[in-house]
């Protein structure tokens, strides 16, 4: 047996239906179109997206795309950064003084990579459940972003 040799068994295959031949080939007369209309007739398409006259969705919603305005702006900061900073009581602000983070974010989150050997405090600054711990763990405190105004 070769690849050249396959074919399907004897019956596996049904012919395919032939429209427009006839009352006996069960697709005569409109060719399974149905009456009248834009799709029973030939070259009877048209644009994809095409609401019949309406405006298109796709031209009803404005021009900036589908992309997060802030999601470049949220930025993570790893436990090993905080560790080279000078100060112990860190917040947004610290973090973009350091150079840390860029000056544009809106808000920071500390995440578990790297150690932390001495004693921080957040405030307003995000952070993971393992850099949290981590924390925690060396004797520093994180306080909840909604208890800082």
């Amino acid at each position: 047996m070769r690849l050249n040799n396959l074919k399907p068994a004897v019956g596996a295959k049904h012919a395919a239906k032939r429209p427009g031949r006839g009352i006996g080939s069960g697709l005569g007369k409109t060719g399974g179109r149905g009456h009248k209309g834009q799709k029973s007739r030939a070259g009877g398409f048209h644009k994809v997206g095409f609401e019949g006259g309406q405006m298109p969705l796709q031209r009803r919603l404005p021009k900036r795309g589908f992309i997060s305005l802030t999601a470049g702006r949220n930025v993570e900061v790893r436990l090993s950064e905080i560790e080279k900073l000078p100060v112990d009581d860190i917040d947004l602000l610290t973090l973009m003084q350091a150079g840390v983070i860029p000056a544009e974010s809106i808000s920071a989150k500390v995440i578990l990579s790297g150690k932390l050997t001495r004693k921080v405090s957040l405030k307003g600054v995000g952070a993971t459940k393992g850099a949290r711990a981590a924390i925690i763990a060396a004797g520093g405190s994180v306080a909840d972003i909604a208890s800082v105004s």
